[in-house]
Parts: structure tokens; sequence; C-alpha cells
């Protein structure tokens, strides 16, 4: 194979063209084995494979930088960057990252994990490049989808501006996650497929072809006549009036029209921008005809592409299902998503309430100010948004929902570890950044039953109010009751008596605190108390001081940085109030950013399982307690 041979991208220099289209094909092959076995982003990859090394045979990495935006395509460029002999590792425990991370190579210039950050990136590297006079070059990789967020415009503004020579490859699959919506999706591709375009394209040529050649006005005249027509119907026109020197679109899959595109605009000294169409999930047809299936996929067979799933449901599945069954009893009840359709649990809503159904594209600060909109027009606007991605949204959650009290329901998937995609994606930042907010509710629930419970409540509140539920498959624990219990806003509740101590947990912590209590209980006769808060705010106040009144010893466990988060809340709560002789341990996130591994991996890791809230309650146990 080519491939065991290629340890920098300098042996892909000596490579024919011939050579690495069979290189191309080899590395189609072995990402689609890879993941298969360990799960991640397939499509995207598929479909950057002869763009990527395109870019690595006409410039010179890391001298010259790549920066690669959300960086979930990047899996060729890592192969052929040194790390083809850990590739079977990607996404493991330990092994490298499914992203660019500037520690793991020289060759990965930015860390990326969210979308649209590549231009300004690029941008500030360039510019520090000038100030160090320095000499190579810049090169961003956008895709379309990713041209949606509003940071690649303000980027793309202020190249312009500039007037430097920064260099921005527009990948046009036609697909982020979800497939593009929006006005700009429809700008890029109307003229690829409009018979409008065809049939000018086609006359225009013909007349051109007739005209009399004169001498050089004639043809200059000609020339100025197309470009000005082209002009009236070529999505370059935009990026032009942005600053950009526009060239496409190109075949993305053509290899020698890439390398030669490449490197006639090596030396250009102004912004230009390559229009590169690519076919997401390239070469692989399970994946050319459902990319978003394969966009970022668990373990697969590869031979029929069926998903290897467990008999349980995820907790986004079940989202949607209840939001689809409140839909129908309520018409008031809409769906917001920012381009997660299908990873938010919205397909079926989509397909039962078109008209009810909202996918902004990869926006999500106007996915929370437009939801704002609607709720001031009586609307019960339900935003579905990653945690990670819904830190976008920050100063739109308070300036535009919570300040004007407006009922919105914040339906916060993956929250907590998320697992392989690691560091960029974990949840753990939401409870910090929400419960400081007035007028907002936060909830999470145990298990699939209570989020169930929790959106009913959610969608009957009137305020702004949070849901937030982890990634994965749901509990089916006959641990906890099967129905779906009601209660009122900030109200816990008790699922194990005790008397030693007591854990107080919130969301997915509930089941392994109470196996530990149970554990620690048998085994060595500590009785432990478990509660289920519920909500981080508000708090059931009046439960928990009755607790610490009686109860010496508190356990706090979520899976949420320790910094302002719910742990932090009840230390707030038992200082303000007073409480003394009481020893608390609160179990979370350090302040770390937490590396990829599966959510089991991690949640040993970080103590965060049965067995690790089992050792705190052991060592809480044998501590004395002192004045708070």
């Amino acid at each position: 194979m080519f491939i065991e041979y290629i340890k920098s991208p300098e042996d892909i220099k000596k490579l024919s063209l011939q050579e690495l289209k069979l290189l191309a094909d080899e590395m189609r092959d072995i990402i689609i084995e890879r993941v298969s076995i360990n799960g991640g982003h397939l499509a995207s990859n598929l479909g950057v494979i002869e763009l990527t090394l395109a870019l690595h045979y006409v410039f010179n990495s890391p001298l010259d930088k790549i920066i690669w935006d959300v960086g979930h395509q990047t899996y060729p460029h890592k192969m052929v960057t040194g790390r083809f002999e850990k590739f079977s590792t990607i996404r493991k425990f330990r092994g490298i990252s499914g992203f660019p991370k500037r520690e793991e190579s020289e060759h990965d210039i930015f860390d990326t994990g969210h979308s649209s950050t590549s231009i300004s990136a690029a941008l500030g590297i360039l510019e520090g490049r000038d100030k160090r006079m320095e000499d190579y070059k810049v090169i961003a990789v956008i895709g379309d989808g990713a041209l949606s967020g509003g940071l690649a415009f303000e980027g793309l503004n202020n190249a312009g501006h500039l007037k430097k020579d920064l260099i921005v490859i527009l990948n046009d699959n036609e697909m982020s996650i979800s497939p593009n919506v929006g006005a700009l999706h429809s700008y890029l591709n109307r003229i690829m497929t409009g018979e409008l375009y065809k049939r000018f394209k086609r006359d225009t040529k013909a007349i051109l072809e007739n005209i009399p050649k004169v001498g050089e006005t004639a043809a200059k005249i000609a020339q100025k006549t197309e470009e000005m027509f082209k002009g009236l119907f070529l999505p370059g026109i935009i990026f032009e009036e942005l600053g950009f020197n526009y060239i496409g679109p190109i075949d993305g899959h053509n290899m020698e029209l890439l390398i030669r595109t490449l490197k006639s605009i090596k030396t250009c000294t102004s912004p230009t921008l390559v229009h590169v169409i690519t076919k997401k999930g390239k070469g692989y047809t399970f994946s050319e005809e459902n990319p978003s299936l394969f966009h970022g996929i668990g373990p697969f067979e590869p031979d029929t592409g069926s998903p290897i799933k467990a008999n349980r449901k995820t907790y986004s599945e079940i989202f949607g299902e209840t939001l689809c069954g409140l839909a129908e009893k309520d018409y008031r009840v809409v769906a917001i998503t920012a381009a997660m359709k299908e990873g938010t649990g919205l397909e079926e809503f989509s397909e039962k309430f078109p008209e009810r159904f909202y996918d902004v594209g990869i926006a999500e600060q106007h996915a929370v100010t437009f939801s704002a909109g609607l709720a001031v027009q009586g609307v019960k606007p339900v935003v579905a948004i990653y945690s990670t991605f819904l830190q976008r949204a920050y100063d739109q959650i308070v300036h535009d929902v919570c300040l004007q009290n407006l009922h919105v329901v914040f339906a916060i998937d993956r929250g907590g570890l998320v697992g392989e995609d690691g560091p960029t994606h974990h949840g753990v930042f939401d409870l910090s950044y929400l419960r400081h907010i007035p007028n907002i509710i936060v909830m999470e629930p145990k298990d699939e039953n209570e989020l169930k419970s929790m959106l009913e409540l959610a969608i009957s509140h009137n305020g702004p109010i949070a849901l937030r539920y982890p990634r994965g498959k749901s509990l089916n624990e006959p641990l906890f009751a099967e129905t779906i219990s009601s209660y009122k806003i900030g109200e816990a509740e008790i699922i194990k008596e005790g008397n030693d101590i007591a854990i107080i947990a919130i969301g997915s912590t509930v089941l392994p605190s109470l196996k530990a209590a149970k554990k620690i209980e048998e085994q060595e006769g500590i009785s432990v108390m478990v509660v289920n808060a519920r909500f981080i705010k508000p708090l059931d106040e009046n439960l928990l001081l009755s607790i610490a009144s009686k109860i010496p010893k508190i356990i706090t466990v979520e899976e949420n940085v320790l910094q302002g988060g719910f742990g932090s809340a009840i230390l707030e709560l038992l200082n303000d109030t007073g409480i003394q002789n009481i020893k608390i341990k609160r179990l979370g996130i350090p302040d770390l950013f937490i590396e990829h591994g599966s959510q089991p991996e991690l949640r040993k890791k970080y103590g965060l399982d049965e067995e690790g809230i089992f050792q705190a309650i052991l060592a809480l146990s044998k501590e004395p307690v002192y004045s708070y």
C-alpha cells in the first residue's frame, strides 16, 4: 500500500498523479473500515480525500498553515501527516483525536470542533505572520454548511478589508450535518442545477465564438461581456463584493484540476476563495445515499451500512417522540434546531409538523433570538441544541430570552460527558453558565421517564426553562419506577433513605449513586440516603435543609464542572442559611478540558461511576465532621 510509505506530506509530492489517485482509493477503504469499528465522522472525511491530498501536494505543511473548519473532516489529513500508524486508535481513549489538536501534531495548526471559526483564525495567523515578517501561506478550509455561521462572514468581511493573501477553500457538498438550508445555500446551489444558467452558458458561448476576430478590442469586449453576465448568475459575486478573488466552482474529486488550480493561486497576493464541489460520502454507496446518517455514526456493518444498534432508544429519540405527542395536543408548540435535525431527534417532528419545524442552519445565536421572537407572539418554541453548541448563544439566552422572561424551552442534548468527540464536545459547562441567569429554570432527569415528564412540565411553564439530558441510550432501569411521575418545579425526591451520609445527585449520576449507596450499605454497613435533585435551579431548599440538619455528611454528584455547578449551588444554599457542623464532598468534572474516550472510561477516570462514588462514600465516612 502507498499509505504505509507516507510519513509526512513531503512523501506525497514524490507520487505521480496516477499514484495519488490510487492513494486516495486506499485511504477511502481504510477510513470506511476504521470508522465501522470505532465510530466517527465518515461522510465528511470520504468527501475531502482528493482535496486533502491536493492541498498537501501543492503547499508545504507545516510551514504553510492549513486550518480546517470544524475539523471533523481531518482523518485524511491525519493519515498523511505522520499518524497513519496510530490511525486505528482514532477517537479511542488515549488514542489520536477525531479533530485537529495542536498538541498532537505540528500539522494541526488550530484546535477546532465547532464550526465557522477557520476564516477568523486563519486571518489572525496570517496577520501574525506579517507582524513577525515571516513568509508562508495560510489556507482556511470551510464547508458550505459552516459558512452559514455568522462568524464566517465576520471573518470574510475583515479579510476583504485587510486585503491580505488569505486563501479560503469553500468545500461545497450541500451538507453540514443535516441537509443545508437557507438563502445562502440556495444561492450557491441554484446555478449548478438551473436550466436558465445552462441555457445562458450555451447561448453565450455560441455568440462569443461568432464574434468577428477584428483585433484585441473585440476580444476584450467579448471577455468583459461574459464576465458581466457571469456576475449576474454565478455565486462568486457575493465573495467578489466582499473583496475576494473568486475561482470556481471546480470538481473537488478531480485531482489534476485541484492541483493545477491550487498551484495557480499559490502566488496570489490578495484574498482568494476557491469554490470546490465535493460529494459527501464519496466512494461508499451507503454514505453517499444517506450522508446525514453517516456524518457521525457509531460502529456499523461495512458490507450493509447498517448501524450496530442496542435495543434501547436514545434520549434524543425519546425527546423527539415525546415532543411530537405534546405538539399534537398544543398547536402552539414548535421546534427549532441548528443544523441538527437527526442528532436532536427531531426528524419525526419535521415530518409530522413541517410548518412548525425550523432548521436555521449552523446559527445557534439566531436560533435562540428567533425563538424569543416567536415567544413574544405566544408561540411555544422548543430549541433543541447540543450543550456544547448552545455555548455559542450565551448572550442571546441572557439578553433576548431571560431578561424578557420569555417562554422558551431549551432542550439541551448531550449534557455531560459525550465520549469520543472529546474536549470540544463535552457538555460539562451548561449547568454553570445557565444557573446564574435570573428567571431561568434548569432541570435534569434521572432517566427517560423523567425526561418525558420534565418536557411536559417545560411546555406548561410560562418562562425560560432548560431541560438537560445526556448522550446515549436510555436506562430502562428497574431500580427506578417505570411510570411518569408528576411533580412541581423545584421538587426533589428521596429515592433511598439513610442516616450516615446523604448523596444529592442530578441526572445521569443518580443511578450510579444509588448503586454505590446500596453496595456500601451491604459491604460496610454505612447508611446512605440518595436524593434525586431533579432541579439545579431552583433547588428544593426545604428538603435539602432538612437533610442537612439531620445528616452531617453530604456528597453532591454531577456531570458538570465543579466551578459554579450543581454542587456549588448546594454549598451556597448551606452557607447562606447558616448551616454548620457539616462536611461536604463534591464530585464532578475538575478544572480541566476532558480528553476523548468512551463515556464509561471517562466516568471511571473522574470518579463518576459506581466505584468512584463508592470510594468517595468510604473516604468521607472516615473523615471527622468540622464546622462549616
